[in-house]
């Protein structure tokens, strides 16, 4: 549980940086500030996904709330409106909770109002209900419901064309503001429902602002529903694009409760740490068709071929959920197009995108990580092996954008105004890191990749592969020390042709984090060391060494400065997972060196109670004081500190291997 007392709640600066999530398995969510106050144009109780896990739109933005008491007014809602915050309902607010809903308590003279809210696993559904206790002989709830209805990535203006009119049923209202979206259904237990047709104008959301976008809106008032808390101390909405009845709310909540507490006592590792990262990565497993994928981020990414594939054993299979890991990849090979795994999947459902070299050589690590945990190589041999040898053969001749083996045995790729790696910020036609050649990362992960399938060819007798498949790891092995930089006893970032990119970057950290290292005993520890001594941050890893000329140590400011910042030294958590490994690879795991890991990990520990509440943010500030930024909840940065406190502080191990340790 995550608790803020009023001091914090009615701190308006310390309560707005707070933020918590709710998601649906499907792509939807809902997420606001811990007093309601929106900031965020992603911000809403209902942010449904129209096409999981993607044509996602903000049809609920908030619920306006106030309490009548012997007809005196207390309203407890809080908007940023130009130069004012008005009302200012988080001056009531007595403590906000994480547990496991948001869960806000209001007091008001005698009066205590407790507010809880949740989303419906499956359902593009939130569910809201309000409890009050010293109640007085004339007590009224209303709540006013702001409506937006539009692409979560952009705001919405008074306009002539909504149709606000309302279908009133016994407990049910209806609204379908425009035909091409869904209708928004509000189940209710209110005593009236008063038809308004209002709009409320010039909403501000303040991070909006400091990111350069688009930050004020215009929301519709369409009714109001009045409660009489004197008869019934319970009120209930229920917002959904189904229809519902009030009366399901307590059954909606015990089961999604249930299914909570069985992703906790499901935990691998009996450590509060875990159970909160084992809580948060269910937050990302979304549906896509008939299986299931992977949500990068909250609030605005959706699901990412890389991000997905790094993200996938941290998040299903230390977690124990290895049907929904071979869902994810069964479902991503029915997408791979002249060996590429897509980079991405367009919010509106077009053809996905292929921008990528990292992301299909990632999909082996993550196979070879399913087979390692599951034991599951029927599967692998079946659906999986013939997709990756296509990929192996397309990687040989040559596919998009220059990807090809090289005479040398490593991966080339890269074109002019094309980002491939995961350092892909572009601003216009400018690529800020274009990385183009041979990255150092890119090496260490087709190397893998040669490895794995080698082993692969062995276990399924296919010798003639297998014996390629050697070949050409072997031959990669023999060319790698072009990438050791005598001058800065660590690795090049890149290598094209004569030129050698001495940038010391963590993409280096791979080379002997992976399952079969490129280097190992001096050379290793010496990366190990250049990297602890100039990337490491109490959050994670630097893109870029502070001592660099193009370091830049803020992220913050419109579009164009971001981006600009965004691996040039800003700080990525999920690079602390491969750095732990490669760290414990090449000093061994001791007890002396698992107390300095977990010390490491201690502030990811508490960040979990600082930002997106029960999460981990995407990026940090590259200088102190390490400022959160980014999304709010980012899948690889949970998965791979769930990976590393699972697997390498407390010893998880794969259940095959640990079978095998056993008989």
């Amino acid at each position: 549980m995550i608790c803020f007392p009023a001091e914090i709640c009615r701190d308006l600066s310390a309560a707005t940086s707070r933020e918590w999530l709710e998601t649906n398995g499907l792509g939807g969510f809902a997420s606001s500030t811990i007093t309601g106050l929106n900031t965020r144009r992603y911000h809403g109780l209902l942010t449904a996904a129209t096409k999981p896990p993607v044509g996602r739109f903000v049809l609920l933005s908030k619920l306006e709330e106030t309490l009548v008491i012997n007809g005196d007014r207390f309203d407890l809602s809080a908007n940023q409106f130009p130069g004012v915050v008005h009302p200012r309902g988080f001056e009531f607010l007595t403590e906000f909770r994480l547990d496991p809903f948001p869960t806000f308590t209001y007091r008001v003279g005698e009066l205590t109002l407790e507010k809880s809210l949740f989303m419906v696993h499956g359902e593009n559904t939130t569910v809201v209900q309000y409890s009050a206790s010293g109640v007085s002989a004339d007590t009224k709830l209303e709540i006013r419901p702001l409506i937006a209805f539009r692409d979560f990535h952009s705001t919405t203006h008074e306009n002539g064309s909504i149709n606000g009119d309302v279908e009133i049923q016994d407990g049910r209202v209806c609204v379908t503001p425009y035909q091409s979206l869904p209708s928004l259904h509000l189940a209710h237990n209110a005593q009236s429902v008063d038809q308004t047709h209002d709009w409320y104008r010039n909403f501000e959301y303040e991070a909006e602002r400091h990111r350069g976008l688009d930050f004020r809106e215009d929301l519709f008032h369409p009714l109001t529903l009045t409660f009489d808390l004197s008869a019934n101390p319970i009120a209930v909405v229920i917002a959904s694009t189904q229809t519902h009845n009030a009366r399901q709310a307590t059954t909606l909540e015990k089961q999604e409760r249930s299914r909570r507490n069985k992703l906790v006592a499901a935990s691998p590792v009996n450590d509060e740490f875990v159970e909160s990262l084992t809580a948060a990565a269910d937050q990302f497993i979304a549906k896509r068709g008939s299986l299931k994928t992977i949500i990068a981020g909250y609030h605005w990414f959706g699901d990412w071929g890389r991000d997905t594939m790094i993200s996938l054993p941290g998040l299903t299979l230390t977690t124990g959920k290895y049907d929904v890991a071979r869902s994810i990849l069964l479902e991503f090979a029915k997408f791979v197009d002249r060996g590429m795994l897509p980079n991405i999947f367009p919010d509106a459902g077009d053809t996905p995108e292929y921008n990528t070299v990292d992301a299909t050589l990632w999909y082996f690590h993550a196979i070879r990580q399913y087979g390692e945990f599951t034991g599951d190589y029927e599967t692998i041999e079946r659906d999986f092996y013939p997709v990756l040898a296509d990929i192996i053969e397309w990687h040989v001749k040559g596919t998009r954008y220059g990807i090809r083996v090289d005479d040398d045995g490593l991966l080339l790729a890269g074109e002019p105004g094309v980002q491939l790696t995961w350092m892909d910020a572009k601003i216009g036609d400018w690529v800020v890191t274009p990385r183009t050649g041979k990255p150092v990362e890119i090496q260490a992960l087709w190397y893998n990749a040669l490895r794995t399938m080698e082993q692969f060819a062995g276990k399924f007798r296919d010798k003639k592969r297998q014996s390629a498949y050697k070949a050409m790891a072997d031959k990669l092995s023999d060319n790698f020390g072009q990438f050791w930089n005598q001058d800065t006893n660590c690795l090049y970032d890149v290598i094209n042709g004569d030129l050698r990119d001495g940038s010391v970057r963590p993409n280096q950290v791979f080379a002997v984090s992976l399952p079969f290292p490129l280097i190992e005993a001096e050379r290793a520890k010496a990366v190990v060391d250049k990297i602890e001594t100039e990337l490491l941050t109490p959050y994670g890893l630097r893109t870029l060494s502070s001592h660099d000329a193009n370091y830049i140590g803020h992220y913050a400011g419109d579009p164009r400065t971001r981006d600009s910042a965004y691996h040039q030294g800003t700080v990525w958590p999920w690079l602390m997972g491969p750095f732990v490994t490669a760290y414990l690879n090449v000093h061994g795991r001791s007890r002396e060196t698992l107390e300095q890991v977990s010390t490491w990990l201690k502030p990811l520990k508490q960040h979990l109670g600082a930002a997106g509440l029960g999460s981990i943010s995407e990026i940090f500030w590259g200088d102190p004081p390490y400022a959160p930024c980014g999304c709010i909840a980012q899948a690889w940065s949970v998965a791979e500190t769930l990976r590393i406190v699972a697997s390498e502080v407390h010893g998880l191990r794969p259940v095959v291997n640990r079978k095998k340790a056993s008989v």
